[in-house]
């Protein structure tokens, strides 16, 4: 049997790297960028909110990380183009992670459902993320023996299901395939990794009761975000469903994110991996 050396990482895991993470601005999104840049990784915060962007990249750098915020809407090809020029100037003409986070749920039943909610939601979470992928083609389809990762951020109601989320369900379902095809096309040759993490239920506004909060759709109109009995309001009901007995955190949920892009999950791609506290679909 070899020997194998003693993990050690006294630079960090990401040290020498350089991330995308899309809704880094607030919530997982931010969480996950401050949890990368402790382990030595320098992150691009990209979000459409410019105010969250920079004060998100401000504490990483106050806490001697090294981040920048740009600003834009990922579904929009000029800001795209932008975010992966900005994040190559920073990382020395190299990008080595994407995090596809970005996204909201914009719920109704099947028959209520307009066409507008699902062209947005399917834009958001399936075609944003392609295009971002696809514009970064040139940064991963390298030769240079340096680790590269995407990770797509997907849903437990991509992989079960989830009445009154269709739209929601059908785009988180949709980054599975993305991932394994983007896995099979891009591991031969350039040894680039691909996996989705599914969360759970875990604790952000999105998933609090109302609250007044809201995100902004790509034409600028707000939605409303929260709903009634959400974790917070009716935590212990929530929490009882799950086998860990509690609802899961943003720091639980970047800790994930960044298990699979670190060098311990180096022999894994194409996988989703489940965070949820044990809990399946119904």
């Amino acid at each position: 049997m070899s020997v194998a050396p003693r993990l050690n990482f006294p630079e960090g895991m990401l040290a020498g790297q350089t991330a995308i993470i899309t809704g880094a601005g607030q919530g997982i999104g931010a969480e996950t960028a401050a949890v990368f840049a402790r382990e030595g990784c320098k992150v691009v915060i990209a979000d459409i909110d410019a105010a969250k962007a920079e004060k998100t990249a401000q504490a990483i750098n106050a806490d001697g990380g090294a981040a920048i915020a740009v600003a834009g809407d990922i579904t929009v090809n000029e800001d795209i183009d932008k975010l992966v020029q900005k994040a190559s100037e920073f990382g020395g003409g190299k990008i080595h992670i994407i995090v596809n986070n970005a996204g909201y749920a914009w719920d109704d039943p099947v028959e209520k459902i307009q066409d507008k909610q699902w062209e947005t939601i399917i834009t958001l979470h399936n075609t944003a993320p392609f295009k971002l992928i696809r514009a970064v083609a040139p940064y991963f389809m390298v030769k240079d023996g340096e680790p590269r990762n995407i990770v797509n951020i997907s849903s437990t109601s991509g992989i079960y299901g989830n009445a009154g989320q269709a739209s929601y369900a059908l785009a988180k379902a949709g980054l599975v395939g993305l991932t394994k095809t983007l896995a099979q096309e891009w591991g031969p040759g350039y040894s680039v990794r691909a996996n989705t993490v599914a969360f759970g239920a875990i604790k952000t506004r999105l998933t609090q009761a109302p609250a007044g909060g809201y995100v902004v759709r790509p034409d600028g109109t707000k939605h409303a975000v929260g709903f009634h009995g959400g974790y917070d309001e009716a935590e212990a009901k929530w929490a009882s469903e799950i086998p860990l007995r509690r609802i899961g955190t943003p720091t639980d949920a970047a800790r994930a994110t960044l298990g699979v892009v670190s060098p311990l999950f180096g022999y894994v791609t194409g996988q989703t991996i489940m965070v949820s506290g044990g809990r399946g679909g119904m």
